[in-house]
C-alpha cells in the first residue's frame, strides 16, 4: 500500500534521440566540464549532499512509539517567535516598530478591462494590470485599527464571532489584523463554497457580521442572505454594490472606507475594550468540506504563533529582502500561515489570483504581464495541482520543440539531475537553458513551498530543475494550525515531507487493520501523530468528533490524530504513504489505497485530473477521469476517432483507447493487478472549486465525486470488463 515514488534520478530522466556517436561526444565535453566546475566548488563550498545526508529528527527515547523531534528542539519546543509576543497582536506590533515605513501589502491596478470573444462563441473577460501599489507596515497597522474600531461601533464585542467570506487581497489580511487587535474571533470561508455549506458556517457560528467583496455579495451571498437571520452588518472591502430590493430588512450594507472612518473618528476611549491572551480563539477556520459539511477549526492565538514559528525556522535568511506572491484562498491555513511568516519577518507580500498569475492565465490579456512578472517574488508557496500544471504544460512546450532544441533541454535536464543527485549546482545551465522557464514565476524564486496534498516525484525534480530552487514539500493539517514537517532547503530527495518542525513532535500509532506497525522494518510505519502547542482546541459545537481526533497525554501537552499513515526514514524525514480514509477493502479482502492508484496515474500527459473509486460491494477499482484535451484529440486522431469534445470524452472506443494508456502506465508502476482501474468515465468538464468536486486546495471530494457519477457507477457495473481484466489473467 506504499504509494512513495522512487526518487532515483534513472527512473526520471526524460528520453533524447540523439546520435550515439554526438551523443558520446557531448558527453566527453559534459565530463570535462564538470571536473573543471567541480574542483573550485569542492574546496569553496560544503556540499549539498553532506547536508542533506544530517540526520534531522531523533526519537526521544528507545521505544517504537517514541515520538520523533527536530534535531534543533531535541531539548524543547518552541513556542514563541519574539520574546514577549504571545498574542497576533502584539507579533505585528513587533513588526511595525522594527519595519515601519518598509512596505507590506502590494495590490495591482487595473487598467482596463474588456470583453474577448473565443473561437467558441465564449467571453472571456480579460484584463491589464499596472504596477503594484504597496502599503507600509504603519499604513496597514493604521487601517486594521481603525477598522476593528469601526466594528466595534458597530457592536462587535470581543470574544464574539465575525466572518470573512472574501478572495485574497490586501483587505482580507488588514481585516484579519484588526480581529486581532481587538480579539473579534475571526470565522474564515472559503470562497468558493456551496451555498449550503457557507449557510452552514454562518448559522453555526451565529455571525452577526460578515465582510466579504463586491462579487462574492452578488454572486453568492445575495441568495442565502434570508437564511442567515443573525446577519445585521455586511461590510464590502471593494465598495458599496448596487441595491436591491429584495434585501432583507435590517441588514445594512456598509463598506470598509466607511468602518474605517467610523473607527477613525471615534475617541481613544474606544479603543480595544479586551485584549487578547494567548489561549483566546484567533481563527475558527472551515475546513473545504472534502468529506461532508465543512467543520469549524478552533484556532487559537498561541496555536498560530507557535505554527509560523515552526515555519520560519526552516527558512534560512528570511527577511526584509524577501517578496512573496499570495494568490492561494487566505481561508486555507497554508497561505493565513505563510502570510503571517512573510508579515513578521519584513517581507512583501505581492497580491495575485490564479487567473492573473503568469503571462498565460486565463485573465491576462496576451501581451501583457502577469502578477509573477511584475512581483519577482522569491518566496511562493502552491498545492501539488499546480505545480502539475505547470510540469504538464513546460513538456507540452518541450515536446512541440525542434529536434535540436528539444535535445538540447532534455540533455541539460538530465545532466542538472545528475548533478543534484550529488549536491551539486549548473550554473551555465540555470543561465542558458532553464533562464526561459524560470522566467514563468518572475525569474527571482529561491523557494518554492508545497503543501496541502502529496506532490509527485517527477513534479518535484521538474521544479528543482527547472526554476532554480528547492522545492521544499510540507505536512500540516488546519487541526494542527498548517504545522508539522517542511522539508530543509539543501534536501533535494523526493517523495518526503521533512522532519518536524521545531514546535512539535511526531509519532508513529500502529493501525492493525492496514497493516502498519511502529516496530515494522527497516522503518517504522503508522498513523501519524502530531503534538505541541501548534496543535489545535478542537472543532467549533462539535465535542464528539473532537473527542475522536484529539487528546492530551499525561503531561497535559495536545496531540492531534491525523489518519494519514507515515513512515521515518533513518535521518527522521517523514513520507506520507497513506490515508486511512483513502483505504478501501474489496469484496475479496484485499486493501486498495484509492491515493496509491491516483499518485501513480495523475502525472500521465493524457490526464488533468484522476479520482479512483472501490467499494467493499465489488472486486475492482474503477476510474473517473479529466483528460487533457489536446492529448485526448491528438489519440482520437491516431484511432480514427472524430467527435465534438463532449463526444469524444462519451465514447465507449474512446474509454477503451485511454483505459489501455492507464493500464500500461499502472502495470509499469507496479501497481498490483486487483488496483488497476478496470473501467473508467472521461469528463469532459475539469473539476475546479466552482463546480464542488475538489476543495479549494484541489483535493479531491469523494463523496460528491461518487454521487456526480453514481449513474457510470451503475452503468460499469452492469458491464462485462474487457480489454483490462483480459490483459491482467
Amino acid at each position: 500500500m506504499n504509494n512513495h515514488v522512487s526518487s532515483k534520478p534513472s527512473t526520471m530522466k526524460l528520453k533524447h534521440t540523439i546520435n550515439p556517436i554526438l551523443l558520446y561526444f557531448i558527453h566527453f565535453i559534459i565530463s570535462l566540464y564538470t571536473i573543471l566546475t567541480y574542483i573550485p566548488y569542492y574546496f569553496l563550498s560544503e556540499s549539498r549532499q553532506e547536508k542533506s545526508n544530517r540526520i534531522k529528527a531523533k526519537p526521544v527515547n528507545s521505544k517504537p512509539e517514541s515520538a520523533y523531534r527536530s534535531v534543533n528542539s531535541l531539548d524543547g519546543l518552541a513556542s514563541v517567535l519574539y520574546p514577549g509576543c504571545d498574542t497576533l497582536d502584539k507579533v505585528f506590533m513587533h513588526a511595525k516598530n522594527k519595519f515601519k515605513d518598509k512596505s507590506l501589502l502590494g495590490t495591482r491596478e487595473v487598467l482596463n478591462e474588456e470583453d474577448e470573444v473565443q473561437p467558441n462563441g465564449k467571453i472571456f473577460k480579460k484584463v491589464i494590470l499596472g504596477n503594484y501599489n504597496w502599503l507600509s507596515y504603519e499604513e496597514v497597522f493604521v487601517r486594521a485599527s481603525n477598522f476593528g474600531n469601526g466594528l466595534q461601533m458597530l457592536g462587535q464585542k470581543p470574544k464574539t464571532n465575525i466572518a470573512i467570506f472574501c478572495e485574497t487581497r490586501a483587505e482580507w489580511m488588514i481585516a484579519a489584523q484588526a480581529c486581532f487587535m481587538y480579539n473579534f474571533q475571526l470565522v474564515t470561508l472559503y470562497a468558493t463554497l456551496g451555498g449550503p455549506a457557507i449557510v452552514h458556517g454562518l448559522n453555526e457560528t451565529e455571525v452577526t457580521n460578515i465582510i466579504t467583496s463586491k462579487e462574492l455579495l452578488q454572486t453568492k451571498l445575495k441568495d442565502i442572505v434570508s437564511l442567515v437571520p443573525r446577519l445585521r452588518h455586511i461590510i464590502t472591502v471593494d465598495g458599496k454594490p448596487p441595491a436591491w430590493s429584495e434585501f432583507p430588512k435590517g441588514v445594512i450594507v456598509h463598506t470598509m472606507a466607511a468602518v474605517q472612518a467610523l473607527g477613525a473618528k471615534a475617541s481613544v476611549e474606544n479603543k480595544p475594550q479586551s485584549k487578547p491572551m494567548p489561549l483566546d480563539i484567533a481563527v475558527i477556520m472551515y475546513t473545504s468540506g472534502s468529506t461532508g459539511l465543512p467543520k469549524g477549526v478552533m484556532i487559537s492565538h498561541s496555536n498560530i504563533i507557535a505554527g509560523i514559528t515552526g515555519m520560519a525556522e526552516r527558512i534560512p535568511e528570511l527577511g526584509e529582502k524577501d517578496v512573496y506572491i499570495g494568490y492561494l484562498p487566505l481561508a486555507h491555513v497554508l497561505e493565513l500561515s505563510a502570510e503571517l511568516v512573510c508579515l513578521s519577518h519584513g517581507c512583501r507580500i505581492g497580491y495575485s489570483s490564479p487567473q492573473t498569475l503568469a503571462d498565460q492565465s486565463s485573465k491576462i490579456k496576451k501581451g501583457s504581464k502577469g502578477d509573477a512578472s511584475m512581483l519577482k517574488p522569491t518566496l511562493m508557496a502552491a498545492v501539488p495541482e499546480i505545480m502539475d500544471r505547470i510540469y504538464k504544460n513546460v513538456m507540452n512546450k518541450v515536446n512541440e520543440m525542434s529536434s535540436f532544441q528539444r535535445n538540447l533541454f532534455i540533455l541539460a535536464y538530465n545532466y542538472k539531475m545528475e548533478q543534484i543527485s550529488k549536491g551539486c549546482s549548473t550554473p551555465l545551465c540555470d543561465r542558458f537553458i532553464f533562464r526561459k522557464v524560470r522566467s514563468l514565476l518572475g525569474g527571482n524564486t529561491r523557494l518554492l513551498l508545497c503543501g496541502g496534498a502529496p506532490l509527485s516525484a517527477a513534479t518535484q525534480r521538474f521544479m528543482n530543475i527547472c526554476f532554480c530552487c528547492p522545492v521544499g514539500q510540507g505536512y500540516g493539517l488546519t487541526e494542527s494550525s498548517g504545522a508539522g514537517t517542511i522539508t530543509e532547503v539543501w534536501d533535494y530527495n523526493t517523495g518526503r515531507v521533512g522532519a518536524p518542525l521545531v514546535c512539535c513532535e511526531i509519532k508513529l500509532k500502529n493501525w492493525e487493520e492496514g497493516g502498519y506497525f511502529n516496530t515494522d522494518k527497516p522503518h517504522p510505519r503508522g498513523e501519524i501523530l502530531i503534538g505541541g502547542q501548534n496543535v489545535t482546541m478542537g472543532y467549533y459545537k462539535n465535542e464528539a468528533k473532537t473527542k475522536a481526533d484529539f487528546f492530551e497525554d499525561e503531561n497535559g501537552q495536545r496531540w492531534l490524530c491525523t489518519g494519514d499513515i507515515g513512515e521515518f526514514d533513518p535521518d527522521g524525514c517523514l513520507k506520507i504513504i497513506d490515508r486511512k480514509k483513502d483505504l478501501v477493502k474489496l469484496q475479496a479482502g484485499e486493501y486498495v489505497s484509492l491515493g496509491k492508484v491516483e499518485a501513480a496515474l495523475k502525472n500521465l500527459p493524457l490526464i488533468d485530473n484522476i479520482c479512483a473509486y472501490a467499494n467493499s460491494y465489488h472486486s475492482y477499482v474503477i476510474g473517473f477521469v479529466v483528460p487533457n484535451q489536446k492529448e485526448l484529440t491528438e489519440l482520437a486522431r491516431k484511432k480514427g476517432l472524430t467527435g465534438t469534445w463532449e463526444e469524444l470524452c462519451n465514447s465507449r472506443e474512446m474509454e477503451n483507447e485511454v483505459l489501455k494508456v492507464l493500464s500500461e502506465a499502472a502495470i509499469s508502476a507496479s501497481l498490483e493487478k486487483f488496483e488497476i482501474p478496470v473501467k473508467i468515465r472521461l469528463s469532459p468538464e475539469p473539476w475546479t472549486p466552482e463546480t464542488g468536486l475538489v476543495t479549494d486546495a484541489f483535493k479531491l471530494k469523494r463523496k460528491e465525486l461518487k454521487t456526480h457519477y453514481q449513474a457510470d457507477i451503475e452503468r460499469i457495473k452492469k458491464m462485462k470488463f474487457g480489454w483490462c481484466c483480459m490483459k491482467q489473467k
